[in-house]
């Protein structure tokens, strides 16, 4: 497979999320930076990813599309970084845990509280949402932190690159509050020199977008 990588993204989306995994993994890669509405819709992109949106991965053959697939594929396709624990190894359990609980019950729950919708004290509710409450999934992640620097050993991985840039965007824009385990957790990832590259890059573009 070519090792060329096509990132395809916006600087006022959560593609934000997968270039900072993609100078984690440190390795070259072409970007296109699309508008919103009509660049987004170009036939030819619309042939990449038919919904429409960003990011989108191109790596040879391969189209990537969903922030947490395209940090899962890059983990894997460039384990040199190690940013995700060997296939064989305890540790992939909760790897995938963690991954998943942040592209599923913890975006569901920030979303639905945005859109209004709160499933609060019915259980009925509860049950249909899948996460149960937006308290129950921030506790869940809070208890998880507490005591520790990592979701999943002793060592940073796409699980915490997830959940670093979702915690801290939520926590920013006002969706959820600024615990400070939560605060804790996401000064530390921050620091990390691939977060602060990728944060100047989309900076920089969102202050030059027209």
């Amino acid at each position: 497979m070519s090792q060329d990588l096509v990132f395809y993204t916006n600087p006022m989306s959560r593609a934000r999320v997968a270039r900072w995994m993609l100078e984690e993994v440190n390795q070259p890669y072409r970007t296109h930076v699309l508008s919103f509405g009509l660049g987004m819709r170009d036939a030819d992109y619309l042939a990449i990813n038919p919904m429409g949106k960003v990011p989108a991965l191109v790596h040879g053959d391969t189209v990537i599309t969903e922030v947490s697939a395209i940090c899962t594929y890059l983990a894997d396709a460039f384990p040199q970084a190690g940013l995700a624990p060997a296939v064989t190894s305890r540790e992939r359990g909760a790897y995938y845990r963690w991954l998943f609980f942040i592209a599923g019950p913890f975006d569901a729950a920030c979303t639905n509280h945005v859109l209004g919708f709160e499933v609060g004290d019915d259980a009925k509710k509860a049950i249909t949402a899948g996460y149960g409450t937006l308290d129950r999934v921030l506790n869940t992640l809070e208890n998880e932190l507490r005591w520790r620097d990592y979701l999943v050993g002793e060592q940073f991985t796409a699980a915490d690159l997830l959940a670093g840039a979702y915690l801290g965007y939520e926590m920013a824009v006002g969706t959820i509050e600024k615990r400070p385990v939560f605060e804790r957790y996401c000064a530390n990832l921050m620091e990390r020199p691939a977060a602060i590259k990728a944060r100047q890059i989309d900076d920089d573009l969102a202050a030059h977008a027209v």
